[in-house]
């Protein structure tokens, strides 16, 4: 149980610690500094390298958290906030799944024919998710902190 609270850690650290780097530092200095084909051509890039880390963070966050959920399940009630964490887990691995195959996508694209208008609005579609799912991630870690109390 140890390890795989471990690996659910270092899934949710990688995956949500990354959504808060992008979306607080990144996005304001490269909103500042670039002017929209660089900073485009750096997102595009960027978001291809990040995407590839929260692939695996998603399996060890949901492939962890369906084991621990097993584990307790045999031996006890589950609690309310189990469920919580669960339904807003599962919520963020689907709202990643649309935002990599859907805006990123569109994204990759535009950048690759330098459609800096279409790539403006996939970028916005992307930066609306993230903030969605580092939102709901930044509450899953308080649920799963209060709640455990």
């Amino acid at each position: 149980m140890k390890i795989a609270l471990m690996l659910h850690l270092f899934g949710v650290v990688v995956w949500v610690g990354g959504m808060f780097f992008a979306y607080m530092a990144l996005r304001p200095a490269a909103a500042r500094l670039l002017e929209p084909p660089q900073r485009l051509t750096l997102w595009s890039a960027t978001l291809e390298r990040f995407f590839r880390w929260v692939w695996i963070a998603v399996a060890l966050v949901l492939g962890s958290g369906f084991y621990m959920l097993s584990v307790i399940a045999e031996s006890t009630r589950l609690l309310l906030y189990v469920y919580a964490m669960l339904y807003i887990g599962a919520a963020m691995a689907l709202i990643f799944a649309y935002v990599y195959f859907s805006p990123q996508s569109a994204l990759r694209r535009a950048v690759a024919v330098t459609d800096w208008k279409a790539g403006a609005a996939a970028l916005n579609r992307i930066r609306i998710a993230v903030a969605v799912n580092l939102s709901l991630g930044l509450l899953n870690i308080v649920i799963a902190t209060v709640g455990a109390m």
